[in-house]
């Protein structure tokens, strides 16, 4: 997402990166209380539950289970961006104009989606070996990046982040930063929530939910700004047109500062942390669907609330939602701005439901309702300024991210994310009122049964 922030704010929109990170922090501490407080397969559902009700876990399990499912997508789509560049063999359809370059990384990406869903049907142990090579060759990939670029700086820090290159000055650039915000630091940081949807599946979780949601942000939002930071410095040219193009960006940077082989080598780490990633959303959606299916609150809950005797997972449910995924990205195939898009709706949906969680949390403090945890986590007298604050910044990515700039959906689907946003909730109020409907009516016929017995009509 490098190259999409860099085109709507010029250098400067670096400061968003840690507008961003604080804004979500406050988010994370949220997250990290209520997880010590519920440590139950499927985060932000149950939290939502059990802060709220049940029908607002409904409402913030429907919208974080298609987020999930269209973030998978989005997170596929991100091999796009590093193997084309690693070797040109992976840009299998032709790149004459936008459109090739969308059709080519829905092709890499179904693959990808493919293997993950294969993987996640096998079992947890696998999961865990790749998640854990992953991680350690991520952090030491980044460590050792931020070196290099640091070494390499042509440019002293002032003149790599304050520079707008004519996107605005003054009040007349904060539309462009705006836009930024709503894309590459908004992208990486989200998410942070599912290190807590395996809690079920993790020894001492009350303590171990909490820290790792505040660590997994903490490590993206830290090595993601020296890396911003560092990757401006050292950029030849900051109006170099390829430093704004989802093709260029950041892997674009790296291979002319460090030359072709070892940016070569720095992208296949890459592209390795990009499928351990979608390893892990792949894995934290199919614990929300299993959770919402084992409270009935899905379509063919029974099947999707099955686990595999012989994995000790729900199966299904890793199937399905990569079949999800897959179709999402082949509905979408036609948009020449299909990354911005997908990428966009899995932000808006993220945050929305992060804002159900928060303000409910609220609510419950207002209310002298919540439950004080000893022996995990707590914010405690910072508690309600921390909640009041988290609220109000994930309203604020609401309406920032859903708004319709052309800069992120194009001019064309401008309003794309507001009408899916739409369908989404028209869809969860069709099911929701068929699903009362079928269990009053279930309801009334055990009445019927009952009666009936009672009277000795049936024995």
């Amino acid at each position: 997402m490098f190259g999409l922030g860099f085109a709507a704010g010029g250098p400067a929109f670096f400061w968003s990166w840690p507008m961003v990170l604080a804004g979500q922090f406050l988010v994370a501490l949220c997250f990290a209380e209520v997880a010590a407080r519920y440590p139950l397969s499927g985060g932000v559902y149950q939290w939502s539950k059990y802060v709220g009700n049940s029908l607002l876990g409904f409402v913030t399990g429907w919208i974080y289970l298609a987020c999930l499912v269209v973030t998978l997508a989005a997170v596929a789509l991100a091999l796009q961006s590093a193997l084309p560049q690693i070797w040109s063999g992976f840009q299998i359809v032709a790149t004459a104009h936008a459109r090739g370059t969308a059709v080519n990384a829905v092709l890499l990406g179904c693959m990808l989606l493919a293997a993950s869903t294969l993987i996640n049907a096998f079992g947890v142990k696998l999961l865990a070996t790749i998640n854990n090579v992953g991680v350690i060759s991520e952090l030491v990939g980044v460590v050792v990046l931020i070196l290099l670029l640091a070494r390499h700086a042509v440019r002293p820090a002032s003149a790599a982040v304050l520079p707008t290159l004519g996107r605005g000055t003054g009040s007349d650039y904060l539309g462009p930063f705006l836009a930024a915000t709503a894309l590459t630091a908004s992208y990486v940081m989200y998410g942070f929530d599912t290190a807590g949807s395996l809690a079920e599946e993790t020894q001492d979780p009350r303590r171990r939910a909490p820290r790792a949601i505040l660590q997994a942000l903490g490590a993206a939002g830290l090595s993601g700004l020296l890396v911003l930071l560092f990757t401006l410095r050292a950029a030849p040219d900051l109006r170099d047109p390829m430093l704004a193009s989802a093709d260029g960006g950041l892997p674009h940077v790296v291979k002319l500062v460090l030359g072709a082989r070892l940016g070569r080598i720095f992208l296949c780490d890459v592209a390795f942390a990009i499928f351990v990633c979608t390893l892990a959303v792949h894995t934290g959606t199919v614990r929300v669907m299993f959770a919402m299916a084992r409270d009935g609150k899905l379509p063919f809950s029974g099947a999707f609330a099955k686990v595999s005797r012989t994995t000790r997972i729900p199966v299904i449910p890793a199937v399905a939602v990569g079949a999800c995924a897959i179709l999402i990205l082949v509905v979408n195939v036609r948009f020449p701005k299909i990354v911005e898009l997908i990428t966009a709706v899995a932000i808006l949906w993220a945050n929305l439901a992060y804002f159900l969680v928060v303000a409910a949390m609220l609510w419950q403090r207002l209310s002298g309702k919540t439950e004080a945890r000893p022996d995990g986590f707590s914010l405690g007298r910072f508690g309600l300024a921390v909640n009041v604050l988290a609220m109000l910044w994930s309203a604020f990515m609401v309406v920032n991210v859903g708004s319709p700039r052309v800069a992120v959906y194009g001019d064309e689907n401008r309003f794309a994310a507001l009408r899916y946003t739409a369908a989404l909730a028209a869809a969860g109020g069709i099911w929701f009122w068929l699903r009362r409907r079928l269990s009053w009516r279930k309801e009334a016929q055990h009445r019927i049964h009952r009666s009936t017995e009672s009277t000795g009509l049936i024995r």
